[in-house]
């Protein structure tokens, strides 16, 4: 150890020790025998293993001659800092041709999800001898302030710094001569150093999420530069020295609170986007208003100025700003000014002035429902995602405004539709007001006193009052038959009372039953605040069971049934009261509040049959389908519909798909995660996150379609024989053993399993002939349409699919603005003519072989849709591309992070590695 420690600086040889004390416990660490390879050619994966530091040093120690090879190194950032420290000290002489240098955190999260900070705080000085080093990651850590090493790093000409805690850059910054890379997004950045414009070689800027409101004149000398990102900041005006950037082609400026632009932007010879959506522009020169490059919803375009000037002396109030996030940012600053700011999600927020004292940075995320996470009552249906604003319990003193998009439910009647939070553990309803642009886009909005978990529910109208010891009367809002009669002396005090009503459909009532004449009353229940019984009898009326009055009903068939949460029995309790009848109504009295029903029915017993009944009403009953496309049978849709619309389902896909019936019906809650796992030789091929080892999850609503397209793959030649596989679906988490044997899944199961359906998947033979090199084993499956490439992002056919699903009427200018030329628009027309979707998916598939290979071609089909105020549809497409390049960035950083080559664009294919 002394020979390696000659080498170290000074503040590196006073943790000799702590080294000595880490080669020692690192010397029992070795890989797995089914690990990936520590060391692989010049690349050297650390972030992979626990304990990477320790790795490290074992190595250093063994002096092996290919740590001489290293040219890229990722070591994760989440370990203890002394010895990070110790690490990092041996790595200048032991790893002397290194090139790409990863210390990124953000690789373990906390138990609400987030992404955790590395330890990192700074570097050892002795990394300025990477003489070789070009591309430094320091993402996802704790910086506060540039380590002093890295202004010396000569050769530098990557440096990622996004998501620390850096106030300012050093001056010193501006002394690296090769720098082309520099992104410090999500900081805390208030000024800019001057000699950041004698950068020449930078062609690169990314400082959006900050707190710049200036920025100098000497940026204007970033001669190289091509893309500068100013978003979400505090800018409220541009020097004038921008125009000096002749090589600028993306310049974003969006969020910010920009009152003017310079006038000789419009003239930057190689600008292709100008973003200045939701800033203060009242005005804007002509040359950018008319400019086809420029973005500016969200301004006060028009609008008339502030009222006159305030006598002198009066504080002059800055207008609100707006913030519009984009789908890669996950934060926003709030400051005591208030802001308003509009989510990628679609959800708004309002914070007005004074609503925070100190500036506050709010996280949130969208989650996917879980059992957990959705705290639905009995008759309860979720609308909406579950929202998460960050941080939970903190306290504003003024409210906030709060905007959730949710889907319309099915049944509008005697049903209302409310935001439901957590508070103190507990999950409370907020007053909500709707709001509706259009008939498919509503909003809830309510004010939130506070952040925590927020969804959308529809759930029975509920009525309340306040009894007072005089007595009232409380009726169904819904249901003027229902009422509840308080006598004089019922209560001592105050206490208020809540009332739902809850519609059953005789239909099902009378299959369960397998009786006719069966029939029931809306389902009542009543609950209350304070002691658990009134002092004097409640007087309770229903309605009579439909079909039946007072003067012709068989009393013997009248019951009035009870049940006490939490139990799950009902409870025949006709002999214990009086039921008094009219002509239309029940009356009786009681003194506790829970759920009541009354039943018309032959049954002697019908407590178990209330309770299958019960359980009818908040089960969902849905069937899970697999169809294959005719013209494609390596795709496969999976569907998750609602029994009623399996026929209407099916008559409409035919056409385009064959395969097997339904599976068996399933009961299940709402918001329930479902599981499909390939089985039997086939693989699933999918580009979606949630694809895992053949495995793709997805939840069902019963007011929502869940579909599922995904590619099926095989290694076995289908030109000699068929491939048979299956599908199974599953409840719950994802099962750790799948079954063998197809047969196995017809046998029933209890309604607890995991396990629920499997349905067979057969994929034919292939017509053709063999290709030429191709030889036994080889899958002879046609590659799937893609656009683009993995590092800029691609799409792929499927995704091209539901753009298509998306588009309706609207096709035909999105196909102008595709270029494609009208006669052949009216040729689809007259092709298509019953058949819309047919249109669409012809008009953009035909656009698209031609576009295959193209350089562009996401960037020419994301324009058009804009240009045809399809921003929602080019807003999941942005969507869909950001998740294939971070899919491409992770698997760059699993093999070494290495500038590409522009010459060689990478296929979709290894972007999945």
């Amino acid at each position: 150890m002394a020979a390696v420690a000659e080498g170290l600086e000074p503040e590196a040889a006073a943790t000799e020790d702590a080294a000595q004390d880490a080669v020692d416990a690192a010397d029992a660490v070795d890989a797995e025998p089914g690990d990936p390879p520590l060391l692989v050619g010049s690349r050297l994966s650390l972030d992979l293993y626990p304990g990477g530091c320790q790795r490290l040093l074992h190595l250093c120690a063994r002096r092996s001659p290919q740590l001489l090879e290293v040219q890229f190194m990722q070591l994760s950032s989440h370990e203890d800092p002394r010895l990070l420290e110790t690490t990092l000290a041996q790595v200048p002489c032991s790893l002397r041709h290194l090139r790409s240098l990863v210390l990124r955190g953000g690789q373990q999260r906390d138990v609400l999800g987030a992404c955790l900070r590395g330890s990192l705080t700074t570097l050892p000085a002795g990394l300025s001898g990477l003489t070789h080093l070009a591309h430094l990651d320091l993402s996802f850590n704790s910086l506060e302030t540039l380590p002093g090493c890295i202004p010396q790093m000569r050769g530098l000409s990557t440096l990622l710094l996004s998501h620390n805690r850096l106030s300012e850059l050093p001056e010193a910054l501006g002394a690296l001569p090769t720098l082309t890379f520099l992104y410090a997004t999500h900081n805390c950045l208030r000024t800019l150093p001057k000699a950041l414009g004698a950068l020449s070689t930078l062609q690169c800027l990314d400082l959006s999420q900050n707190l710049l409101d200036t920025l100098p004149p000497e940026i204007g000398g970033l001669s190289s530069l091509t893309e500068l990102n100013l978003a979400s900041n505090r800018l409220q005006s541009l020097p004038a020295s921008l125009a000096g950037l002749r090589s600028l082609r993306l310049l974003v400026l969006h969020s910010n609170l920009l009152t003017s632009v310079p006038t000789s932007l419009a003239h930057l010879p190689l600008l292709t986007r100008l973003d200045l959506r939701d800033n203060q522009l009242r005005d804007v020169p002509p040359e950018l208003l008319d400019a086809p490059f420029v973005r500016l919803r969200g301004n006060p375009l028009g609008e008339a100025p502030p009222a006159l000037p305030s006598p002198p002396g009066t504080p002059t109030i800055p207008e609100m700003p707006r913030l519009f996030l984009n789908s890669d940012l996950d934060s926003f600053l709030v400051t005591p000014q208030g802001c308003s700011v509009t989510l990628a999600c679609g959800v708004r927020l309002q914070f007005p002035a004074g609503a925070t004292a100190t500036p506050v940075s709010i996280r949130y995320r969208l989650r996917l429902p879980e059992p957990r996470l959705v705290p639905l009552g009995p008759h309860d249906s979720l609308l909406s995602h579950v929202l998460e604003l960050q941080p939970h319990g903190v306290a504003f003193q003024q409210e906030v405004g709060l905007w959730l998009l949710f889907v319309p439910p099915r049944a509008r009647r005697c049903r209302e539709v409310v935001v439901r939070t957590l508070t103190d553990d507990n999950w409370s309803d907020l007053e909500t007001h709707l709001e509706e642009e259009t008939p498919k886009r509503l909003w809830a909005h309510c004010q939130v006193p506070h952040f925590s978990w927020f969804l959308v529910v529809s759930r029975p109208v509920s009525d309340a009052c306040l009894v007072p010891p005089e007595g009232t009367l409380l009726y169904s809002s819904g249901h003027p038959g229902v009422k509840v009669t308080f006598p004089p002396g019922a209560t001592d005090e105050p206490r208020q009372v809540y009332m739902q009503v809850v519609r059953v459909a005789s239909g099902e009532l009378r299959a369960l039953l397998e009786e006719p004449g069966a029939a029931a009353s809306p389902l009542l229940c009543l609950s209350q605040s304070g002691p658990p019984s009134f002092l004097r009898p409640v007087t309770v009326q229903l309605p009579l069971p439909p079909g039946v009055t007072g003067l012709s009903l068989d009393r013997s068939c009248l019951r009035l049934l009870y049940r006490t949460p939490p139990e799950a029995t009902w409870d025949d309790i006709t002999t214990q009261v009086t039921l008094e009848l009219t002509h239309l109504y029940a009356r009786f009295r009681v003194t506790h509040f829970s759920w009541y029903w009354l039943w018309y029915t032959a049954k002697t017993r019908v407590e178990g049959l209330a309770r299958k009944a019960w359980e009818r009403l908040r089960l969902h009953r849905v069937s899970l389908i697999a169809l294959q496309r005719r013209r494609d049978p390596e795709q496969v849709l999976l569907q998750c519909v609602p029994l009623s619309k399996v026929d209407a389902t099916l008559r409409r896909l035919l056409e385009r798909y064959r395969g097997p019936e339904p599976s068996d019906t399933v009961e299940m809650f709402e918001g329930e995660k479902f599981f499909a796992a390939f089985e039997k030789g086939i693989d699933v091929d999918a580009d979606r996150p949630d694809c895992v080892q053949g495995r793709v999850c997805f939840v069902f609503y019963s007011h929502l379609k869940n579909v599922k397209e995904v590619y099926v793959t095989t290694t076995l030649d289908r030109q000699a024989q068929a491939v048979r596989g299956q599908v199974s679906f599953y409840r719950g988490a994802v099962p750790e053993d799948v079954p063998e044997e197809a047969e196995a899944a017809r046998h029933r199961k209890g309604t607890d399993s995991p396990w629920m359906a499997t349905l067979p998947i057969k994929l034919p033979r292939l017509r053709g002939s063999k290709a030429p090199g191709q030889g036994q084993g080889t899958s002879l499956s046609p590659a799937p349409l893609n656009l683009g490439d993995a590092e800029t992002g691609f799409l792929t056919q499927s995704n091209l699919l539901n753009v298509a699903g998306r588009l309706g009427p609207d096709w035909p200018a999105v196909a102008l603005r595709l270029g494609m030329p009208y006669r052949e628009l009216q040729r689809i027309r007259h092709e298509f003519r019953d058949d819309l979707d047919g249109q669409i998916r012809h008009m953009l598939f035909s656009w698209a072989e031609r576009q295959a290979g193209q350089p562009g071609a996401v960037g020419r089909l994301v324009q058009a849709l804009e240009q045809s105020d399809r921003l929602d549809v080019a807003e999941e497409v942005r969507a869909v591309l950001e998740l294939g390049r971070q899919k491409y960035e992770d698997s760059i950083q699993r093999t070494g992070l290495a500038p590409p080559d522009p010459s060689a664009s990478p296929s979709p294919e290894s972007a999945q590695a």
